[in-house]
């Protein structure tokens, strides 16, 4: 979708406006945005470039919304040929730094640090410094609930700090007292499976800083592979999708398929409109594990692509720069039922519930939040593996060669050398 919303610059005032016709001149560019059609943002992000181009004549900025697996596989495909959008919403924060546009020279350095510093170095890929993306949501891993299913079959909800084996019990029952097609889901992603794996020590990093796979992330590996085996998780999402392809559950859980979904934060609004009042639902305390209680923090982020051409450059830099300024960040967050990532937003909370979130939705970003800080103490080394520009590396080959497993193309032994060789081949050498 295409917006040209031209303004009209007035001349009589030349004197006393040069400086914003120089600012408008740098800007005047024909710039395209990629954005995931997943999560249900488009409308806000259409709405907010409307606006843009409407203060800044000139920019015409072309939406592109796809599927998330053309933003994790396409995308840096596009990217090193040359041929990739001039901005995008991404979620491979540090492994795509190299292809970013350092925003420092086109903002107020001091003010994104005040605002956005504790998150920035994400982006960054280890470089010391840097101002590379504005992170539009902090996103929690965590699991979805259906309600009226746990009701309907009698089954309790399992109290915070019950294991995963124990919402293997409890799922099982609703399975079974229900009818339901499978008690548990999970998005085919290594980011998903992640936290959970940690619960069971899974340390992601040696002590050289190396990525590991261990017995830990053996242990949840061998449970994912006896919940598909016993029909307890569905076969339609693991196991059905080939190589490091993402899939996730969204549907299983909206059409009642299932009754428990890991999912994570960012899905809270999708949640709520595709639900509507079809039954009741909840986010849950994540499931624990003799480690703690693991999830994996992330986000995604607006972020500028180099293309050689400065003035587009610095008009996508400036875009990225409007929509980062606390107003716009603040409706943002507020309307994408999205964590604020910015400091003074965090601290004062928002009104979710005057931006249409439900009581559910605003219950379960509170619970998502309380997650991610009991996690910063438990497993710390999921905001390691976050930071790290390898993490997708990790990710996808633990969907491909766990996938592989369940369908009994490789043994898990087998599955977790592939896993390490992977590794240790594109992360550790």
């Amino acid at each position: 979708m295409k917006f040209r919303l031209r303004g009209v610059a007035g001349t009589a005032l030349i004197g006393t406006v040069s400086v914003l016709a120089t600012t408008t001149a740098a800007l005047a560019a024909d710039l395209s945005l990629m954005i995931s059609d997943v999560d249900a943002k488009g409308p806000v992000v259409t709405e907010l470039v409307g606006r843009y181009q409407a203060e800044n004549p000139g920019v015409t900025i072309t939406l592109n919304q796809v599927g998330y697996n053309v933003i994790r596989e396409q995308l840096p495909t596009q990217l090193e040929a040359g041929t990739g959008p001039d901005m995008a919403f991404v979620t491979n924060l540090g492994g795509l730094n190299p292809y970013y546009v350092d925003l420092t020279p086109f903002v107020d350095a001091n003010a994104w640090e005040a605002a956005y510093g504790a998150i920035l170095p994400w982006y960054r890929a280890g470089k010391p410094d840097g101002i590379y993306g504005y992170h539009t949501e902090m996103t929690v891993t965590g699991p979805y609930v259906n309600l009226t299913m746990f009701e309907e079959a009698g089954v309790d909800i399992p109290e915070p700090g019950s294991t995963w084996d124990d919402w293997a019990e409890a799922t099982q029952a609703v399975m079974d007292g229900t009818g339901s097609y499978a008690g548990m889901v999970m998005d085919r992603s290594g980011h998903r499976m992640a936290g959970p794996a940690m619960s069971y020590g899974a340390a992601y990093f040696d002590g050289d800083g190396k990525l590991i796979v261990d017995d830990g992330f053996r242990t949840f590996s061998q449970k994912m592979l006896d919940w598909h085996e016993s029909g307890l998780m569905p076969a339609d999402i693991w196991p059905a999708v080939s190589g490091s392809k993402y899939a996730n559950g969204n549907e299983m859980f909206f059409n009642e398929d299932v009754p428990f979904y890991m999912s994570g934060s960012w899905n809270t609004r999708n949640v709520q409109e595709n639900v509507g009042d079809k039954f009741d639902w909840a986010v849950v305390p994540v499931p624990c594990g003799p480690a703690g209680c693991g999830i994996m923090p992330g986000g995604a982020g607006l972020v500028a692509f180099k293309s050689g051409d400065a003035a587009k450059e610095e008009a996508a830099a400036k875009f990225v720069d409007w929509m980062a300024a606390e107003p716009q960040a603040r409706e943002w967050y507020s309307r994408t039922y999205a964590i604020p990532a910015h400091a003074k937003l965090q601290a004062e909370g928002l009104d979710y519930a005057g931006a249409g979130a439900s009581e559910a939705v605003a219950d379960g970003l509170n619970a998502f939040t309380a997650m991610a800080a009991a996690a910063a103490e438990q497993t710390p080394q999921a905001y390691r593996l976050q930071g790290s520009k390898f993490g997708f590396v990790i990710y996808n080959a633990t969907t491909e060669y766990l996938g592989a497993a369940m369908n009994g193309e490789l043994s898990l032994d087998e599955a977790m050398t592939k896993i390490q060789e992977k590794l240790d081949a594109d992360a550790n050498n």
